[in-house]
């Protein structure tokens, strides 16, 4: 396992085309494209790791995962009400489909959805409860109390998320979001801050993994969920790519880290800034590519 991680990192170290960081949300226009770090997290409780596992990054839309378990915990299925379990086939940000859908987000992991996912756990509670309350979930997940939002990557996303905004206020005007649209945005942005690195990802992974000593923070039918959505929507409208490629579930964020879910094996993150054209990790889709044929790690034999 080891060896294949070398090996995948030196090729990225070696690949010249690494991708376009998320230049739009200053914070993240700043992070050197060079970095690639990778971790697997194994059932037995290993951890392999090569190039920059051990550095922060803000994991961005891969805390939907985490928030999307929260707030089922809170609603359980009510919440399928008001946000859909299709691949949107769009970007991330469009507002075409909520316009012809009458405000529903075809999926919990596009930003319209998420932004849906987040007014679920906040209500009842104020932006401070709320994202201690999903920092908890992750740090337990992870089993590490030093997990934190980035405040700076936050107040970036709040000045320059015009179009989470026009989402917003469209699922306002749809009836679909329960809190004042400025609280919702606030809290959705501190959320996409959260600071973590490959190590701390792969490790809070493994509460989506059907295995003994894994941790027990959604039940399983709720677990085939989320993985089953990770899969066919984690990638926006480059789920069915990555999925041709790779064969796992899967979530994105465009910070450059990915969550990956090796069903009965393993969590897996891996992390490079520069992004392909649908918004995801150039590399890390990349090496998420070579390690499962390297491996045979796939959902499909």
């Amino acid at each position: 396992m080891q060896s294949i991680l070398d090996e995948i990192a030196e090729r990225a170290r070696m690949t010249r085309q690494k991708g376009r960081v998320a230049d739009y949300i200053p914070e993240l226009a700043k992070i050197d494209p060079d970095h690639f770090g990778m971790c697997i997290a194994t059932v037995d409780g290993e951890c392999f790791s090569a190039g920059d596992a051990d550095i922060p990054f803000s994991i961005q839309s891969v805390s939907k995962v985490f928030a999307l378990a929260l707030a089922l915990g809170r609603v359980g299925d009510a919440i399928w009400h008001r946000v859909g379990r299709e691949p949107s086939g769009l970007s991330f940000d469009s507002i075409l489909l909520l316009e012809r859908e009458d405000g529903v987000p075809r999926n919990p992991f596009i930003n319209a959805g998420a932004l849906v996912t987040t007014d679920t756990y906040l209500t009842a509670s104020s932006p401070r409860e709320a994202l201690a309350s999903l920092l908890r979930f992750v740090r337990t997940a992870c089993d590490d109390e030093g997990i934190h939002i980035n405040e700076k990557v936050a107040a970036s996303e709040i000045s320059t998320g015009h179009r989470n905004f026009a989402l917003a206020h469209y699922l306002a005007s749809c009836g679909n979001l329960h809190n004042e649209v400025n609280k919702v945005l606030g809290t959705y942005c501190h959320q996409c801050g959260i600071e973590m690195t490959c190590r701390q990802l792969a490790l809070a992974g493994r509460f989506l993994i059907d295995a003994p000593d894994m941790p027990r923070l959604v039940s399983p039918d709720r677990r085939r969920r989320i993985a089953s959505l990770m899969m066919t929507c984690g990638h926006y409208d480059g789920s069915g790519d990555f999925a041709f490629r790779v064969g796992l579930p899967g979530k994105s964020g465009v910070g450059g880290g990915i969550l990956v879910i090796a069903p009965g094996r393993a969590a897996i993150a891996v992390w490079s800034p520069g992004l392909n054209r649908y918004g995801n990790s150039k590399l890390g889709t990349e090496a998420m590519e070579f390690f499962a044929k390297q491996t045979g790690w796939s959902v499909f034999g």
